[in-house]
């Protein structure tokens, strides 16, 4: 069964939003990149080891066009727990990038229920970096190992496509986004003519 946010946490999300409308900072993502050849070999087995025994047991796998509405559905759910600025996506742009081969859906299924999906596509000039345009948990299986899993996941399809750096982008009141992409090793990106690689959906 579901597991609803508290009344106290979900008023305290809706003041912050609204807050978020009036107080605007400079930037509100902050863009951020990992360099392969920081990730060393006992990072990543660490992770993989910590995966290898997590309880939750996931499952991953590629979309395709009947995974539509679970990805809406946990679009919605994943970001109506934060404070980030709501902005829907729709199923005709979904349905679009399912069909380019230049977008790659995946997402991580939890006793036979769909609870977290990422996007990623490999970008520039050499097409070298990998970029992590979405990662969506759903709030059952936040701070439980599941973004980890699906993270590794994500990190398998990018040494296959041989990129050099991953990038992606983090709304600057989403703490818990921010710490979880530190502890993977990922680092703030302040170079502007980067970001043309980290477009939203």
């Amino acid at each position: 069964m579901k597991k609803y946010m508290s009344s106290k946490k979900s008023f305290k999300l809706k003041i912050r939003k609204l807050l978020n409308k009036f107080i605007k900072t400079p930037e509100e993502y902050i863009q951020m990149k990992l360099p392969v050849v920081k990730i060393t070999k006992r990072f990543e087995e660490t992770l993989r080891n910590k995966v290898e025994h997590n309880v939750l047991g996931a499952e991953i796998r590629e979309a395709n066009s009947e995974d539509v509405e679970s990805i809406l559905n946990v679009y919605d759910q994943a970001w109506h727990s934060t404070t980030m600025p709501f902005v829907p996506i729709t199923r005709k742009r979904l349905l679009s990038l399912l069909k380019n081969s230049a977008h790659i859906i995946l997402i991580a299924k939890v006793d036979e229920i769909d609870s977290a999906f990422a996007i990623i596509y490999v970008t520039g000039d050499d097409k070298d970096i990998g970029v992590i345009g979405i990662l969506a948990v759903d709030p059952e299986f936040q701070h439980r190992g599941l973004g980890t899993i699906l993270g590794i996941a994500i990190w398998d399809y990018f040494i296959k496509m041989g990129v050099k750096e991953l990038r992606c982008r983090v709304y600057f009141d989403n703490t818990a986004s921010y710490t979880f992409l530190r502890r993977l090793g990922f680092e703030e990106d302040h170079e502007k003519e980067t970001h043309k690689y980290v477009y939203a959906f």
